[in-house]
């Protein structure tokens, strides 16, 4: 009997512990930080400061800073202005786009796509988007061998409908060219009211040559899980991202599992780029026993690493056979479960290689009114590896056609149940 105080028949040949499916869940507690971030933990370093504020490091020179600052002061002369009227060029406004000029390139100068600066607009714009909803073209970008890069469409979003795809480069976003271009300028440019257009100059792998969508902007709101019951006794989980209410719902779709009497499950993370890293322990705690690595932050030395082991839900027996479904949208949190469910066996890899996200990142202050998302962490594997820039590669390949998609066919799909048959 539920909670609910529905009486449900549940599949015992499935189960171990059929009990353990409705005492688990919502009571637990996960850790979580910005979308697609973990906040687990911030390392501490002693700094010296005079009244508050932070010291220059030892050893570094700040004068070019200083030199460059005076001589644009002293000189500029803003190329657009007609008129020989002097020009105050030294505002507060005008120092703060400095200062955020300057940070942005100290950021970029570390060569690390996932980290950068958020200035007053995008950093308010990132705030918005934890709500869950907000407008614009729904689709996760990242900045891949520095071309500017297609993670993952949401489901149902207008990028989707457009016929952007995982894995697209884009070049120009209404006809700005994107090469060397920072992702939070990117992502203002691409972000706009609903019922605007956006023009996205993309390639495709296969292509000779860029093609032109445009994109219809909405409200997107962000979707979380969807199941179905196939024939012959095959089950359906469809995760699209690792949400704050992930956990709960996967577990509730669990249950639907286990009162369908199927024995076989495909666990769909295609075009799922990630989120929060507990929601992914969470879930892959069904399957293993208490104790079991999952994966490990490593912070190479900047402070002590993060082992993260399964919670030991572990409701089913060897009976389950389970296929996770994986594409290049599959990213961070998906990799790090289907690597982890791979690793014990419990699960078989099906799809083209993932988009291969290795890392951590956190979302620190500089300012009450800025922010600096930075990478602090490596994910390794149970095996102690790190997850591969490569991305994860499928025990079994299967890919899907530009035509497949017209069709509405789905290859992917149809090896997977092919091979739990």
């Amino acid at each position: 009997m539920y909670g609910d105080g529905s009486r449900t028949k549940l599949n015992s040949h499935l189960l171990l512990w059929p009990v353990a499916i409705l005492a688990v869940g919502l009571g637990l507690g996960f850790i979580v930080g910005a979308k697609g971030f973990l906040i687990n933990y911030i390392p501490e370093k002693t700094i010296e400061t005079i009244a508050g504020k932070r010291l220059p490091p030892d050893g570094v020179d700040f004068s070019p800073v200083w030199n460059a600052w005076q001589i644009i002061d002293d000189k500029f002369v803003p190329a657009a202005v007609a008129t020989s009227t002097p020009i105050a060029t030294t505002t507060k406004a005008s120092n703060d786009e400095r200062v955020w000029g300057m940070v942005t390139g100290l950021a970029g100068a570390l060569n690390d796509p996932y980290t950068y600066f958020l200035p007053p607009a995008e950093n308010k714009q990132f705030a918005d988007d934890m709500s869950g909803s907000f407008e614009g073209v729904g689709m996760e970008i990242a900045v891949r061998d520095q071309v500017l890069t297609v993670v993952s469409p949401l489901k149902g979003s207008p990028a989707e409908k457009a016929g952007i795809k995982s894995g697209d480069k884009i070049f120009k976003i209404d006809g700005l060219e994107t090469k060397g271009i920072d992702i939070s300028v990117a992502v203002r440019h691409i972000r706009g009211p609903h019922d605007t257009v956006v023009t996205l100059s993309v390639l495709r792998e296969g292509w000779t040559a860029s093609r032109e969508f445009k994109v219809t902007r909405d409200v997107i709101n962000i979707p979380t899980i969807t199941t179905k019951a196939l024939p012959d006794g095959v089950f359906v989980i469809q995760l699209m991202t690792f949400g704050a209410q992930s956990p709960s719902l996967f577990r509730n779709a669990l249950r639907e599992f286990a009162e369908s009497g199927d024995t076989k499950l495909i666990l769909d993370l295609r075009g799922n780029p990630g989120g929060y890293l507990e929601a992914a322990v969470d879930m892959a705690s069904w399957f293993l026993p208490s104790g079991k690595v999952i994966v490990t932050e490593d912070f190479a030395g900047h402070a002590q690493n993060i082992v993260h082991r399964s919670r030991g839900y572990n409701i089913f027996n060897q009976n389950l056979r389970m296929i996770i479904l994986v594409d290049r949208g599959s990213a961070s949190a998906s990799e790090i479960l289907a690597d982890a469910l791979r690793y014990y066996e419990k699960a078989e890899i099906v799809g083209v290689p993932t988009f291969g996200k290795g890392s951590v990142q956190e979302l620190i202050d500089v300012t009450p009114e800025t922010a600096i998302k930075i990478t602090i962490a490596r994910w390794l594997g149970p095996d102690g590896k790190q997850i591969p820039t490569t991305g994860l590669i499928p025990d079994v390949e299967a890919k899907m056609s530009d035509e497949d998609v017209k069709a509405k066919n789905d290859p992917q799909m149809d090896k997977a149940v092919e091979l739990l048959k």
